[in-house]
């Protein structure tokens, strides 16, 4: 991929990040990735997702965790958002 285009989509899930969960550190964002991806392809091929499922069922609990933390932290920025009107 071209290296700009890159950088204009890493700037695209930097802004993803802050505006879902309030900030963007590369730790929040690699979550945001990881779990877009995931979401994504559950709901677009969901055969393949429950393949993966079995194929690592401890990922299926790592995902979950993730999943949470991201609902959990999307759920917080939104509170502190209305607090702030």
């Amino acid at each position: 991929m071209d290296k700009q285009f890159q950088e204009q989509v890493d700037g695209l899930l930097e802004k993803y990040t802050e505006l879902l969960l309030g900030e963007s550190t590369p730790e929040l964002k690699k979550k945001v990735e990881t779990w877009a991806l995931y979401m994504h392809i559950s709901k677009n091929m969901p055969p393949l997702t429950r393949h993966w499922i079995e194929s690592y069922p401890d990922a299926k609990e790592n995902m979950r965790e993730l999943t949470g933390e991201i609902k959990r932290l999307n759920e917080a920025n939104r509170k502190k958002g209305k607090e702030d009107q």
